[in-house]
């Protein structure tokens, strides 16, 4: 059953969580998805067939949670993420990660090592403000500065919108822009078909990270969706071996 958190900034922010043996499992979802996409659906049937404690939530507004989703930035969902996980998940957790998702939970990782029992990203999606950024054109420039958003195709529905707001956030919270320990054990899962997030990007990645576990898993013909039954059984595999089983 869904229930709802406000955050002390006043977000009311969707959320599932699931009572269970630790460490536990927190899902963090990509740019304009929420908790129930196929990755974070099938981490909850398995987490609850093996009696895992599990928490997901919709990231302010995504799903559920109230907003709309150019009124936020990376530094906003950072603050909810870690404010609703030490309220909710109390104890070990492993933090698993999808392409924005991936993004926070490497931050949280950063931040705070000892807090985590294990990292999992899926097509993570570190900086890609930055990246977007330089590929901007005069026009694109004059767009945001304009009209304070810019839009750009999507492969998944609706065009998507990207504010400025997004952009001076992501500035402030650029990873690559500072050492990277992690010393959890690390499985990076990159698929090769990725349109989305370049396999370069995953390898630069792997090579910034620095820790004494940390594993970059190409896997062929995947893209970003990740979601193709064999691709769910990797990421319940990853969990399953960063939690020491």
């Amino acid at each position: 059953m869904t229930e709802f958190y406000e955050t002390r900034a006043g977000r009311r922010l969707a959320y599932d969580r699931v009572d269970g043996s630790l460490p536990g499992v927190i899902f963090l979802h990509g740019f304009r998805s929420d908790r129930h996409g196929t990755k974070a659906e099938d981490l909850a049937a398995w987490c609850a067939e093996t009696g895992r404690a599990f928490l997901r939530f919709d990231l302010a507004g995504h799903g559920d949670s109230g907003g709309a989703v150019e009124d936020f930035g990376i530094g906003d969902w950072l603050d909810d993420s870690r404010e609703l996980i030490d309220a909710l998940a109390p104890g070990p957790q492993v933090l698993v990660g999808s392409s924005l998702g991936g993004w926070l939970a490497l931050l949280l990782a950063r931040e705070d090592p000892r807090r985590w029992s294990g990292l999992v990203t899926i097509a993570a999606a570190p900086d890609f403000t930055t990246r977007m950024q330089s590929a901007f054109t005069a026009a694109d420039r004059a767009q945001l500065q304009r009209d304070g958003v810019i839009t750009r195709p999507s492969a998944y529905g609706d065009d998507y919108v990207f504010s400025q707001r997004l952009f001076d956030q992501g500035d402030e919270h650029r990873l690559f822009a500072a050492p990277l320990l992690l010393t959890m054990p690390v499985r990076l899962l990159q698929g090769t078909a990725d349109e989305d997030v370049p396999a370069s990007d995953a390898k630069a990645l792997h090579e910034h990270a620095d820790g004494p576990d940390i594993q970059l898993r190409m896997v062929e013909g995947a893209d970003h969706r990740f979601s193709a039954p064999e691709q769910l059984q990797m990421i319940r595999d990853a969990v399953a071996e960063v939690s020491g089983e």
